[in-house]
């Protein structure tokens, strides 16, 4: 069974003095998609759920257009972390080849490795206008994502991603050290579920930065709910690509930053 944290020793200073304890801290470590043979990116992550993870980031990262394009998927741990070797048919391939760069990304960063300034701002599709969400369901995403966080709970240390229905059922919680990690790890059930992502709304623990933002619109997602604030360039791209953001998600609380017609009663 693969390791997801493990306890740590420590010295806590508590009520004026020293004393020996225990956290637990997630594991992260290098995982590599590899299309074909060729390396594509090395992410640090939590080495869970990297069947999705690879599935998921082959998707966002536009290297396959569906789940059928992929011929086989081979999970290897290697010593240095763990290899997940994607095989596409022949003219796929080819076509991946043209455009094949290497990129390594840390946690922190969904974009390292882009080639220009340009690729920072990809042409995202434009999402459909069929959702609508009552503000109950935003709120009891949320709070459930929070209840459900077991890594999260275990380590505080990790971020999560969920899909929710449109009541608001959580249906699928995926955690990671990296934010990005977590969704495309929830965009890798989805497609392994056959569950079309417009059917409900994402929720994430996080703050909602760009590349969050374009994962969503890949994924053809059409409302994004998080428990922290955007950035500009977040909301601009949501803005571009018909993305509701609900943000600020504490409480019963929360702000609509863009498109709020997909929440019931925004809108007279």
């Amino acid at each position: 069974m693969v390791e997801t944290y493990r306890a740590a020793p420590l010295l806590a200073w508590r009520n004026g003095g020293f004393v020996r304890q225990e956290r637990n801290v997630p594991a992260e470590t290098a995982v590599a998609l590899s299309v074909n043979g060729s390396t594509h990116a090395v992410m640090m992550a939590t080495p869970a759920d990297l069947r999705e993870f690879a599935i998921g980031l082959a998707l966002s990262e536009r290297i396959v257009s569906t789940i059928g394009d992929i011929e086989t998927l081979e999970i290897e741990e290697t010593d240095s972390g763990y290899d997940c070797r994607l095989w596409l048919a022949p003219s796929l391939a080819a076509r991946y080849v043209a455009r094949r760069r290497l990129m390594t990304g840390p946690v922190g960063c969904g974009l390292c490795g882009v080639e220009s300034l340009e690729q920072t701002r990809p042409e995202l599709p434009d999402l459909a206008d069929r959702l609508r969400v009552a503000p109950e369901a935003i709120v009891k995403a949320v709070a459930d994502l929070g209840a459900r966080q077991v890594l999260g709970a275990a380590t505080r240390a990790v971020h999560a991603a969920a899909f929710a229905a449109v009541n608001g059922t959580i249906q699928v919680v995926r955690e990671d050290v990296g934010r990005h990690n977590a969704l495309d790890k929830v965009a890798g059930w989805l497609a392994l579920e056959g569950v079309a992502a417009g059917e409900g709304f994402l929720v994430m623990t996080s703050r909602v930065s760009v590349e969050l933002v374009q994962k969503a619109a890949v994924m053809g997602c059409e409302l994004l709910a998080a428990v922290s604030a955007p950035t500009a360039l977040a909301l601009d791209s949501a803005e571009v690509a018909g993305l509701t953001l609900a943000v600020v998600v504490r409480g019963p609380d929360f702000e609509l930053a863009t498109h709020p017609q997909r929440v019931l009663g925004a809108v007279g």
